[in-house]
């Protein structure tokens, strides 16, 4: 059967769920299913509608009016209705509140994917919770999502299911001519790096790592920071009280990721809270080995000591977890190699897509 999905999302901004949103769209399409996405952002739109659109998926936008907004339930009835959907996909919590209630009005499944812990006000939780109720699925992307689904009564647990997130496994490999080409643009020489790739807000805590690191950085030892959000300017402040600032390398958002990662050596990662992050699965894909905190979905994936170290969120420890790698670089390559092996084998986006897909079938019957 095919059906005409819409995938709902907050924004067209750069984030682990728009780009889930992306490669299932793009499995879907490929699958012979029409798919749409809308957007409950004012214009204008984020880079991702442009991803969008490249892959040939077509974008709307229905705005969401400031504080609670009474009429985006009837309005975005009436978006899904010109689109025919039969089966409405949200992502994150502002489009599970308003599009799910859209979804079952108009007779479409309803199917939501929670990809993160989703802290909120007691008002949000409880708005969360009422949507929750109304979906036909809802899925996490990890068991420790699953798990905060569970503790935060997002969802009656009948209707809970988890789904690991997959990423387009060709667009992430080892590529010399790439590490060279990134590696003079950014000036970083021959050193060892360190790099890390994510929004700069409080959950991802890019500011505990530059402090954790600062005492090993040098010539040899650089640090690489892709990404823009809300803490740039502290992130920029953070970088600047270090004793030598040029060791670290703030590259802003870049949309060319898969292109960057070859040019590092560690992928590292000291979020504070997190779901199942796609940039993990991508950088194992490349061939780097991670060093992380042990937070939501990451001990799934990572496997301590074996494709990458994990840590507590702690500076001390995450500084240790670091240091032990680049003090043995060739122990450090077999992990490398060993989580890129993994990740071929277990977190393909086709995996992802056919366990949607079978989820939608499910739940349409």
């Amino acid at each position: 059967m095919k059906w005409s999905i819409v995938h709902v999302l907050t924004s067209f901004g750069v984030g682990g769920g728009e780009r889930v949103a992306l490669d299932l769209a793009i499995g879907q399409r490929a699958r012979g299913h029409a798919v749409s996405v809308v957007s409950l952002a004012p214009a204008p739109d984020g880079v991702m509608a442009d991803e969008f659109v490249a892959a040939g998926i077509p974008v709307g936008r229905v705005a969401k009016r400031d504080g609670i907004d009474a009429t985006l339930v009837p309005r975005l009835v009436h978006a899904l209705r010109e689109r025919r959907a039969d089966v409405v996909h949200t992502h994150n919590p502002l489009p599970l509140i308003y599009a799910v209630p859209a979804a079952r009005l108009i007779g479409a499944a309803a199917v939501h994917t929670k990809h993160g812990y989703n802290k909120g006000s007691w008002g949000q939780a409880l708005l969360r919770r009422g949507a929750g109720r109304l979906v036909h699925a809802f899925v996490a992307v990890s068991d420790a999502t699953a798990k905060a689904a569970i503790a935060q009564h997002d969802a009656p647990a009948r209707r809970l299911h988890t789904i690991t997130n997959g990423i387009r496994l060709d667009r992430y490999t080892p590529d010399p001519d790439a590490r060279a080409a990134v590696r003079v643009e950014l000036g970083l020489g021959d050193a060892f790096v360190i790099g890390t790739v994510g929004r700069l807000d409080p959950a991802k805590n890019q500011a505990m790592m530059i402090r954790a690191l600062a005492p090993q950085l040098s010539s040899q030892l650089r640090l690489v920071i892709v990404g823009d959000g809300p803490l740039r300017d502290d992130i920029h402040a953070e970088v600047a009280r270090l004793a030598e600032p040029r060791w670290v390398v703030l590259a802003g958002r870049r949309m060319d990721v898969p292109r960057l990662m070859p040019a590092f050596d560690v992928f590292a990662l000291s979020s504070a809270s997190e779901g199942l992050p796609l940039v993990i699965l991508e950088a194992m894909a490349a061939g780097l080995p991670i060093a992380s905190t042990a937070v939501g979905g990451i001990p799934d994936v990572v496997e301590d000591g074996v494709t990458g170290v994990l840590s507590a969120v702690d500076e001390r420890a995450f500084a240790a977890a670091v240091g032990g790698l680049v003090a043995d670089p060739s122990r450090t390559r077999e992990m490398g190699w060993r989580g890129r092996e993994r990740a071929l084998g277990r977190y393909g986006a086709d995996r992802m897509v056919d366990a949607y897909l079978e989820l939608y079938q499910r739940v349409a019957a």
